[in-house]
């Protein structure tokens, strides 16, 4: 199963390297694309739990590691939540 990883840039300036098991990454994001905190949020939950599931129906079980992705994500952005104009911008996808 091809996985790849994704660069998100948060409000703060700070980047975080995401993971996913899955492309299906680049059916939710455009790199460059800047994303209201709680679209981005949504889009990652929806996207993290596809590529998981993906992962379940080749191998009998989800994976592990995209749920870790998806709880740090809920992790950073919970300390942008309530900030005027916040949002994420996806920087780069490395296969």
């Amino acid at each position: 199963m091809p996985e790849m990883h994704f660069t998100v840039r948060w409000p703060d300036a700070s980047t975080t390297r995401c993971y996913s098991p899955s492309l299906v990454i680049r059916d939710f994001f455009e790199v460059g694309r800047h994303y209201p905190l709680d679209r981005f949020r949504a889009l990652s939950r929806e996207a993290l739990t596809i590529a998981s599931e993906r992962v379940r129906q080749k191998y009998g079980m989800g994976c592990a590691h995209a749920e870790r992705q998806l709880l740090e994500i809920e992790q950073i952005a919970a300390r942008f939540v309530g900030q005027p104009d916040a949002g994420v911008t996806v920087e780069a996808f490395d296969p």
